[in-house]
């Protein structure tokens, strides 16, 4: 698992983890039923506190991307498709309010903004 820890990101750790391996999932190289690394070898290859990857895990689980079991470890949880979807238009919803947002500072007309999005979508 190639999870990069950024010192300069003022995100926590935690958060920059638990993001990684959510975006590992959502784009399908993390399947249902893949094994993640135990909390201790992840601490120890990323040089952090097995407190910080026992945070990170416990998120991923609260959010109900993986299941953990005592002694066995932690997995990718079967896919919610509707979860999945739901999760990216969140994402999808964000990124046009930034985008929405610039728009409306640029001057940019809803029939421009469509037209571009329309243009995005068709490539």
């Amino acid at each position: 698992m190639n999870i990069i820890i950024s010192n300069s990101d003022k995100t926590p750790i935690y958060e920059q983890i638990t993001r990684q391996i959510k975006d590992m999932i959502m784009s399908g190289s993390l399947k249902e039923g893949n094994a993640l690394p135990s909390m201790r070898y992840l601490a120890k290859e990323l040089r952090i506190s097995m407190i910080t990857t026992k945070r990170a895990y416990e998120e991923l689980e609260r959010d109900g991307y993986i299941v953990s079991y005592v002694g066995k470890g932690s997995f990718v949880k079967a896919a919610n498709q509707e979860f999945i979807k739901e999760q990216n238009k969140m994402e999808m919803e964000h990124a046009l309010a930034v985008a929405v947002d610039k728009a409306k500072l640029s001057d940019v007309s809803l029939a421009e903004l469509t037209e571009l999005i329309t243009l995005m979508f068709n490539e």
